[in-house]
């Protein structure tokens, strides 16, 4: 019997499952886990429509969203809006 390796990226086909998987790592990861989650949705909408949408060329992108990597602030907000998201603030209960 032959399997497949999982790849997220594979099942991340509409806005509300993207946010859904971006939330729970957000609530649950640490700061790695939220750059490769970023990464596996950017693969998820196609590398080159969010190199074009960010300026960044596909090998930066692959780069500074890989395992290990610790890209600028900057980077990560300009591929949260190519991937349609945002970062919201709500407090937390008491």
């Amino acid at each position: 019997m032959e399997t497949s390796k999982f790849d997220i990226a594979d099942y991340l086909e509409t806005n509300e499952m993207i946010a859904e998987y971006l939330n729970a790592v957000l609530e649950e990861g640490d700061n790695e886990d939220i750059i490769s989650a970023i990464g596996h949705v950017a693969k998820a909408i196609g590398m080159t429509k969010i190199a074009n949408e960010t300026g960044m060329s596909r090998p930066s992108l692959y780069k500074a969203l890989s395992n290990g990597a610790k890209p600028q602030f900057g980077t990560i907000m300009k591929v949260l809006r190519a991937i349609g998201g945002q970062i919201r603030i709500n407090p937390l209960p008491a």
